[in-house]
């Protein structure tokens, strides 16, 4: 079937069953486009929280649709493929969670949005990489934080904050690659381009990148919004590859250079048209967090809704 026809369907589809598709900006531009809601997974939550659909086909990884039916338990969250894991949501449990709090009883624990519900049951406060500085200045340092799981934004963070937290040893494996050398080398190449760095990377506690004058660290959503306020005309764009379908369609007249070539989400490009057609054909593939842990993980979310 042509693509065409898929998403003639899709439309179709979504006004019979009153349903609506989330994506983020890491998942194929053709999925993107027929998406009612395009975001990061701040914006994805709050929208998912927010809409009268019935049906939230949530086209991303699997944490973002477990945290969508938390938001909406009165809505069936479906997810267009399977095996769409993430390499930090999967790098901790709640057990794990547990042995911290028993050795640091007056202690908190931030974890961010890149974890599974279980996880974010165990959680005091949730964060994404929009809020995270917001949320653990909030805490401030009187208290014990233990951030999880992401090392690399952990790190970044208490760099802005000064604020000391235990670091879970967790990293995304595309950010992961996004080290220091690479970003002095497309400033040498690309002099006059900033640099936006998402702070899940490597590089994110690096103080000689830190301190570069045209190297700004924002989540995927400010990311966007810089190069659309800027007057520069290049940017060198440090995430995920799909983010470079948004900038392109909003900033035509400037160029977007992709740090390197691999930082590619394998389980955000799982998710195809095919894949969001049959979900609302066959209402499959649905994501249900059981009552026990849902009850338990709604409360660190909705404070990282009311801080962010």
């Amino acid at each position: 079937m042509e693509n065409k026809e898929i998403i003639r369907q899709i439309e179709e589809l979504k006004k019979a069953k009153n349903a609506i598709v989330l994506a983020h900006y890491y998942t194929h531009p053709e999925v993107q486009d027929i998406a009612d809601y395009i975001g990061d997974s701040l914006g994805l939550a709050r929208e998912a929280g927010n809409t009268t659909a019935d049906i939230i086909v949530f086209c991303g990884v699997h944490f973002m649709a477990e945290t969508a039916s938390v938001i909406s338990p009165d809505k069936k969250v479906l997810i267009p493929a399977q095996k769409c894991g993430c390499s930090l949501a999967e790098s901790i449990t709640g057990k794990d969670i547990q042995e911290w709090k028993a050795k640091n009883p007056d202690g908190l624990v931030v974890s961010y949005v890149n974890t599974t519900a279980e996880v974010k049951a165990e959680t005091d406060y949730c964060c994404t990489s929009s809020n995270a500085i917001q949320v653990v200045e909030h805490l401030g340092k009187d208290k014990k934080i233990f951030f999880t799981p992401d090392k690399n934004l952990g790190a970044f963070i208490v760099k802005k904050t000064g604020i000391e937290m235990d670091l879970w040893n967790g990293d995304c494996c595309v950010h992961e690659r996004i080290d220091s050398n690479m970003i002095v080398d497309m400033a040498n190449q690309y002099p006059e381009a900033d640099i936006l760095i998402h702070p899940e990377s490597k590089c994110a506690n690096d103080d000689e990148i830190l301190n570069m004058p045209n190297a700004f660290f924002y989540s995927t959503a400010g990311i966007i919004k810089h190069a659309a306020e800027s007057n520069k005309k290049q940017f060198i764009i440090a995430t995920e590859l799909g983010t470079l379908h948004q900038l392109q369609k909003a900033n035509p007249e400037k160029e977007f250079i992709l740090i390197h070539p691999k930082t590619i989400c394998g389980s955000m490009k799982r998710v195809k048209l095919q894949g969001v057609l049959e979900a609302l054909q066959e209402e499959k593939y649905e994501v249900k967090v059981p009552e026990e842990i849902s009850k338990k993980a709604i409360t660190s979310i909705q404070r990282m809704l009311e801080i962010g």
